[in-house]
């Protein structure tokens, strides 16, 4: 509400001084020069006394900004009769800080729905029968349902036999897990099989995931205010315009000089140029998928030396693939992965639904299955094309076909070993992993070229499948078995070595994107919690659009220097100009608005920046 209030604000006076300035130039064309000069005055005097209120809060934190010498200026022209010159400053005044809201609009919306994933009810046991409880009546002891496709509300222990959890969005583990009985779960886990009974073992407020949105807040909190780029400028150009203002005055001894020198100096190539850059590299990201929320983390883009990866569903596609198919029987792998995709097309097993979408892509045509029997969490049986199809893991598939022993194949780390029997023939197994997105070495190179130092990989998923999928990448570090407050701690101490950039798509990521100077979520198939922390969220799920951001970032950057000294240099002329009583405060401030146009259609560039400009 208060960012809703003070944007209303910023357009009222800008509206006010516009209006003022207008009428005002009306009434002087008519004749009325008194009356226009209390008209310019009566827009002059709202925008002054919101600058000056905003001067006092700045100076009250230990802030020094270049509001004070727009508040100089219009000031100073209003005490000795020179309201137009005080009128004009006050429009380019409100115009920039108006743009500059503008950049801030796009800023990162409030984290107001943290926990969507989550229901809102979870549905309890009481006395035989099934009821629907809001989160906040769950105790400890409670005994819950969770069905197929539905979230764990509250940490708990396992109290069916067994259950098929899905915790990728907690532990980055990318691959469904099966638990036994008393095994914990995890609040925010995922049902990815049968229906089961948790014994309630903490409340909702105390369970994992608020822990994560607690994480996640704190984070937000904790995180350094970057200055405006504007203000690193300030004390130096308010010292230079108070000495030439000053000088002026002593030596001539005409106010009017001083006044004109401090309208000259009025930064608007600082409060119109970097915003205008800014907002149009905002958009000119946004072409490419990159979806950056305001100014301050596109400035923050511009600067990082450090990335911090996630592996699942950020390094890693998040999806199964196939790693490797072989028969034992002879058959084809396309003849073994048809066979095992056809059954599979009864379930809704996130491998299995991997596989068949794998057959798919190769063109393969696969027939509809028959008397089709799921053990849920453990494999399907059923008949193809008249042949008995048993498809699973590898101690189902050799149970359901009598075998005493198992096939020994090799299985890298993270990778799931599919079985498939036919007509009572162990005729293949297929490999499934959780895949390296392509080029990722290639798109690695690059984000070095772009002045990154350091490339990590911060991971919950096991050392060994670390190790194994960032193989031949050359990251300067491999940090696995991390949890979310870990990921927080690592992101932390890697600011030592310069501002860092965190990637991940997870809700288990959300504190670490929130914590870094500038957090990039993989928005989408990510998790709402991570792009609701995020600074940047990748629109489209490639990893090289980040490549893309960080050009537009460094480039509009870049841009919003050059027109900022080019305007500064202007200005500074300008402002010497003044001193000897060459321009008037009205030329100056018509100078000033020339130098804006100027230092605007520079920052605009930004608008046409391509990948190639990296």
């Amino acid at each position: 509400m208060q960012a809703l209030s003070g944007d209303r604000i910023k357009i009222w006076l800008v509206s006010i001084a516009l209006a003022g300035l207008a009428a005002g130039l009306v009434l002087n064309v008519m004749g009325h020069a008194d009356l226009a000069a209390m008209v310019w005055a009566a827009g002059v005097v709202p925008v002054l006394l919101a600058l000056i209120v905003e001067i006092v809060r700045g100076l009250w934190s230990g802030e020094v900004g270049l509001d004070i010498v727009a508040a100089l200026s219009m000031g100073a022209a209003i005490v000795f009769g020179q309201e137009l010159a005080a009128a004009v400053v006050a429009l380019m005044y409100t115009g920039g800080t108006f743009l500059e809201s503008f950049a801030e609009g796009r800023a990162r919306r409030e984290m107001h729905d943290l926990l969507s994933r989550v229901p809102r009810s979870a549905t309890r046991h009481r006395d035989g029968t099934l009821e629907d409880v809001p989160l906040d009546q769950i105790a400890p002891g409670d005994l819950l349902l969770v069905r197929q496709g539905e979230v764990a509300p509250v940490d708990g222990t396992l109290a069916s036999v067994q259950a098929m959890l899905d915790t990728s969005t907690l532990t980055g583990e990318s691959l469904p897990v099966r638990v036994g009985s008393g095994a914990d779960v995890m609040s925010g886990s995922t049902n990815a099989g049968a229906a089961f009974d948790l014994r309630a073992t903490r409340r909702a407020a105390e369970s994992t995931y608020a822990g994560i949105v607690r994480l996640v807040e704190a984070a937000q909190k904790s995180k350094a205010p970057m200055a405006r780029l504007a203000d690193r400028w300030s004390i130096g150009f308010l010292a230079v315009t108070l000495l030439l203002s000053g000088g002026a005055w002593f030596l001539s001894g005409d106010p009017i000089r001083a006044v004109a020198v401090l309208v000259v100096a009025t930064p608007c190539p600082l409060i119109l140029a970097v915003p205008v850059a800014l907002v149009a590299g905002l958009s000119r990201a946004a072409h490419f998928g990159v979806l950056i929320k305001g100014a301050r983390p596109l400035e923050a883009l511009a600067r990082i030396h450090t990335l911090i990866l996630d592996k699942t569903g950020t390094l890693t596609d998040g999806r199964p693939q196939i790693a490797g198919i072989s028969s034992p029987a002879g058959l084809g792998e396309d003849e073994v992965l048809r066979l095992a995709a056809a059954l599979d097309q009864a379930s809704k097993h996130p491998v299995a639904m991997a596989m068949v979408a794998a057959a798919q892509a190769r063109g393969l045509k696969l027939p509809v299955p028959h008397e089709v029997v799921e053990t849920p969490g453990e494999g399907v049986e059923g008949l193809v094309e008249g042949k008995r199809v048993v498809v699973g893991g590898e101690a189902f598939v050799a149970e359901r076909l009598g075998l005493d022993g198992r096939e020994h194949v090799h299985q890298q780390p993270g990778a799931v070993l599919v079985a498939l029997g036919v007509d009572g023939v162990m005729a293949g197994h297929i490999v499934m992993a959780d895949a390296l997105r392509t080029g990722m070495g290639d798109l690695i190179a690059r984000l070095r070229g772009q002045a990154i130092d350091r490339v990590l990989l911060a991971t919950g998923d096991r050392q060994d499948v670390a190790d194994k999928v960032t193989e031949g990448l050359g990251l300067d570090g491999v940090r696995a078995g991390l949890t979310p407050d870990q990921k927080v701690l690592l992101v932390l101490t890697e600011r030592k070595n310069g501002p860092v950039m965190m990637v991940g798509d997870g809700v288990n990521d959300a504190p670490a994107l929130a914590a870094a100077d500038v957090g990039v979520a993989m928005g989408a198939r990510g998790a709402a919690a991570s792009a609701e922390a995020a600074d940047v969220v990748l629109l489209v799920d490639e990893l090289g659009r980040l490549f893309q951001g960080i050009v537009v970032a460094r480039r509009s950057r870049r841009i919003a220097y050059q027109s900022v000294v080019a305007g500064i240099g202007l200005s500074i002329l300008g402002m010497v100009a003044a001193a000897f009583g060459y321009l008037t405060p009205v030329q100056g401030a018509v100078l000033q608005e020339v130098i804006d146009v100027a230092v605007i259609l520079n920052a605009l560039r930004a608008l046409r920046i391509t990948a190639a400009d990296g």
